[in-house]
């Protein structure tokens, strides 16, 4: 028996094939089953199952001749064209006069000789490049055109093959030698070609010469070898996690091989003095994605061990580096942040202290390797890797910098006389301040050292970090307005200095990024955030320093917007608190009078005004390790600050920050992916969703909302979420669809039982746009379940908005599934009442949805109408069809059509000389 259920049910029909084969112990029973699961399969486009099951069965009955047909076509869809002939050729064998085999064969015939014609065609076109690419004796030109095409052809499955056949890959790895720009970039774009999504060509294609060329000067050539790396790690990656089936795939090498191969490469680059600054970042970059866990419920952190005991020493190379000493190997202004995310990526995938204490101890050998040293450089090289470590993890930072000592020669190097060992001295101290451990301790011995550098220092790189130094200890109240470190107004004079350094574009980005630095610590202060967005070509600085290639700015620009915009999270303290707090003399927190909320729109609009939104576009862009998940929460939480003023919301869409933030939605902390769902909610619920979200980016906006329907939000955040939804379910099939996947409905029917009337309603009205689903009518037709009486009862509910709500999703249920009329009688004693009271309604929205429901029960069953008819409903009916002031025309014309019906089934009749419909009586 071939089994579809009772409606063609595929999906039922292979659940039935499965349990039933896991019952049977009869082979032949065993093999009818798994052929005709088989021909489910094939229907549901499941080609490799429908070839798997009808395999099975060949291996019990060979000569099932339906078993192998259905082969024949699974191998035929799946590409394997020679053995679905040879299927087919037996088929034809065992039932000659079979038209549906005789017709396989005679396509498959057709389609292998096409397939050959296309191979030989691309065959001869592979053999000319490689020809003209091998001619030493060849334009310049014609072989730049030659290595275009084979990019071309590389991105066709047949190309890729007949390069690969052709002992493509050794060629290319050939033409990546070449002194001609156009002609590597050629060659890597072909791998990207030959590798993406195949896990044996990467195999293959493995070799340290990819690292040597991402190492190059040339941007472009580095970048485009970074690129093919990460598709490469992606095939690699994709294989460890596909199920292997059949023979082919068993064959292939175990990709973790490949995969250490290519950290090796990736780690070898650290120190490599021939590797370019901006190569060695991509390095960084590519270790940061793919060596750490994705997710910390997955227990196997051995790629992790395996990269800190083959290449840690090696990172610290790079994070020791000191620029302007001889030794070390070349870097960018990111590096040493670039280095910090990684080491930091690395010890929070360390599962167990012993794990912990093991990289620790790496680091203080390290450090304390190069500090021991004669000399200064050593020590130099030694705190550097300490002030690395102290941004990345800051316990290790710590550890390294409470060696015996360590903060001795920091506080002696800040008062050299060579800029460069002031610098890295002056460096430490800023980091070291970060870490509350040691903030005491800096505050006590630093400040004064700070102090002098700021004001005697002649050099302008010098005094700009020790003006940061001493704006972190000079924040260290917070948003407390009582608390100060210094004197009235020195907050604002550090400021004053800071937006002139930061304009000063004599000063290398270095430095006008570190002024920065000072302001993410001085905007604490509120009349520090009034005076910096008061100065235009300030912030016009800043965000051209976000948007340049020097990465390490933007944690910083995020932190100064962040306290600008008063997005970070504020704590009420409960009033009774307070006052017990004042009468035990303890330190209660004060608000600043310019962190009013008066005062903190207009800074959104000063801000709005300056370009904040595309510089936070281009941060969102940046692909680099600094920006980080804490980077990107910042970014979040401006968005929605943003946004708040609904005036503003086409201002962010029209500049980009709809699109923004959907990754800041999915790639985010935990409060980050629900500051930037909120943002995308409010964008949702005041702008057209297709506007602001043109094409498929629409249905990236789904998700983000879902999430917001937990118990984990805010009531406020809830409703938003919901509003956004309704929105979004209004406007296609396929957008609900996507609503139901994300399993959004029982969210949202929890949501309809909320107290608060608006999340309640909100709720309501998001169910009314999904019930244009069948699947969710689906559900209001299963038994059992009091779906149906909510909603009736809803429509009795004096909250104007949901009884709007539940009516219309009641009119809307009725009219796509009769069979619900017959059930509202049963829901509640009231229910008549209910619908009357919606006919008798001063609202005409509520008249109307009350008109439609009734003209629905009418249309489903005689039986219905007659007890509609038989009720005051008649009278009410009858006023509402004779129209006249405040009812509509369309209201007038469904009660007429209602007692059109009535007339139809004999209820009632038309008076005698009466028009029909305009008096009517039992």
């Amino acid at each position: 028996v071939f089994y579809t259920g009772p409606c063609g049910d595929l999906q039922g029909a292979v659940c039935c094939y499965t349990k039933a084969l896991k019952l049977s112990d009869s082979r032949t029973e065993t093999a009818v089953l798994h052929r005709n699961r088989s021909a489910c399969y094939l229907k549901l486009e499941e080609y490799s199952k429908a070839e798997a099951d009808a395999s099975k069965a060949l291996d019990t009955d060979p000569g099932d001749v339906k078993a192998r047909f259905r082969r024949a076509q699974s191998f035929q869809k799946l590409g394997r064209l020679d053995q679905a002939f040879l299927d087919a050729q037996r088929c034809a064998q065992l039932e000659p006069k079979n038209k549906l085999f005789q017709d396989l064969l005679r396509q498959l015939g057709a389609q292998i000789h096409q397939k050959s014609a296309q191979l030989n065609s691309t065959d001869a076109r592979v053999q000319q490049m490689f020809s003209l690419l091998l001619d030493a004796s060849a334009k310049d030109s014609d072989r730049q055109k030659a290595a275009q095409n084979l990019v071309v052809l590389s991105r066709e499955e047949a190309g890729a093959e007949q390069i690969f056949r052709n002992d493509g890959v050794k060629l290319i790895q050939r033409l990546l030698l070449s002194k001609q720009v156009e002609v590597v970039l050629s060659a890597l774009r072909t791998l990207v070609g030959l590798c993406t999504g195949h896990q044996s060509r990467v195999s293959l294609t493995v070799s340290s010469e990819l690292c040597t060329v991402m190492g190059s000067e040339a941007s472009t050539v580095s970048l485009a070898a970074c690129h093919l790396l990460q598709v490469m790690f992606e095939a690699l990656n994709a294989g460890m996690k596909k199920e292997v089936r059949g023979k082919d795939e068993a064959i292939l090498p175990e990709p973790s091989k490949e995969l250490r191969s290519m950290f090796r490469h990736l780690l070898e680059m650290m120190p490599a003095a021939n590797v370019s600054g901006s190569g060695r970042d991509s390095a960084i970059n590519l270790l940061v994605k793919q060596v750490p866990r994705k997710s910390l419920k997955n227990p196997d952190n051995s790629l992790t061990l395996w990269v800190i005991d083959q290449g840690l020493k090696k990172i610290l190379e790079v994070a020791g580096t000191v620029t302007e000493l001889s030794e070390g190997p070349p870097i960018t202004d990111n590096s040493h942040m670039n280095c910090s995310v990684l080491l930091s990526k690395l010890y929070d995938d360390l599962k167990s202290d012993k794990e912990r204490e093991n990289f620790t101890k790496l680091c203080e050998e390290y450090v304390q390797q190069h500090f021991s040293r004669p000399g200064i450089d050593g020590k130099l090289r030694a705190i550097q890797t300490v002030s690395v470590l102290l941004q990345g993890p800051s316990n290790v930072g710590n550890r390294t910098l409470e060696m015996s000592g360590m903060m001795d020669a920091v506080i002696s190097l800040c008062a050299s006389e060579d800029v460069t060992h002031q610098q890295v001295a002056v460096e430490a101290l800023i980091h070291a301040a970060d870490k509350a451990k040691r903030a005491s301790f800096i505050t006590a011995n630093g400040v004064a050292l700070l102090k002098d550098l700021y004001k005697k220092s002649e050099n302008d790189r010098i005094r700009v970090r020790a003006l940061v130094g001493l704006c972190k200890l000079g924040s260290a109240g917070g948003t407390d307005f009582s608390m100060k470190q210094f004197a009235e107004g020195s907050t604002l004079k550090l400021a004053k200095q800071c937006r002139k350094w930061l304009c000063n574009e004599s000063l290398p980005a270095t430095s006008r990024r570190w002024s920065v630095e000072g302001l993410a610590y001085l905007t604490l202060d509120a009349d520090v955030k009034e005076d910096l967005v008061e100065d235009k070509s300030a912030l016009l600085a800043m965000f051209e320093l976000a948007k340049s290639e020097d990465k390490t700015v933007l944690f910083a620009v995020g932190s100064t917007l962040v306290n600008c915009t008063n997005s970070y999270e504020v704590e009420k303290p409960d009033p009774q608190l307070v006052e017990l707090a004042k009468y035990a003399k303890q330190h209660v927190p004060e608000e600043h009078p310019k962190d009013a909320s008066s005062y903190v729109e207009k800074r959104l609009v000063k801000l709005l005004e300056a370009g904040v939104v595309s510089a936070l576009v281009c941060m969102v862009k940046q692909e680099s390790p600094a920006l980080t998940e804490a980077c990107r929460e910042c970014i979040a939480r401006v968005f929605l600050a943003l946004v708040g003023r609904q005036e503003d919301r086409g201002t962010v869409v029209a500049q980009g920050g709809g699109k923004a933030l959907i990754p800041l939605a999915s790639d985010n902390t935990d409060v980050g992916k629900i500051k930037a769902a909120q943002a995308l909610a409010k964008i949702t619920i005041t702008s057209n969703p297709e506007i602001a979200f043109p094409g498929e980016r629409i249905y990236e906006v789904v998700r983000p909302l879902v999430s917001l329907l937990s118990l984990e939000c805010t009531l406020l955040q809830n409703f938003e979420a919901l509003m956004a939804l309704t929105n979004l379910a209004g406007i296609s099939e396929r957008l609900r669809q996507k609503i139901i996947k994300e399993k959004a409905v029982p969210k949202i029917e929890g949501y309809m039982f909320e107290e608060h009337d608006l999340v309640r309603a909100s709720a309501t009205e998001c169910m009314c746009n999904l019930v244009l689903s069948t699947e969710v009518q689906k559900l209001y037709l299963a038994t059992g379940n009091d779906r149906l009486k909510l909603l009736v009862l809803y429509s009795g509910e004096e909250d104007e908005r949901l009884r709007k709500a539940a009516a219309g999703t009641l009119a809307m249920l009725t009219a796509e599934q009769p069979e619900l009329c017959t059930r509202i009688t049963g829901t509640t004693t009231h229910w008549l009442e209910i619908l009357q009271a919606l006919l008798l309604s001063d609202l005409s929205d509520l008249r109307h949805r009350g008109v439609v429901i009734i003209q629905n029960m009418m249309q489903a069953e005689k039986s219905l109408a007659e007890t509609v008819m038989e009720s005051e409903a008649l009278e009410i009916l009858s006023v509402l069809a004779k129209g006249g002031e405040g009812t509509p025309e369309p209201v007038s014309k469904i009660a007429q059509n209602c007692l059109d019906k009535a007339v139809e089934y004999g209820i009632i009749r038309n008076r005698e000389g009466g028009e029909k419909g305009k008096g009517t009586e039992p």
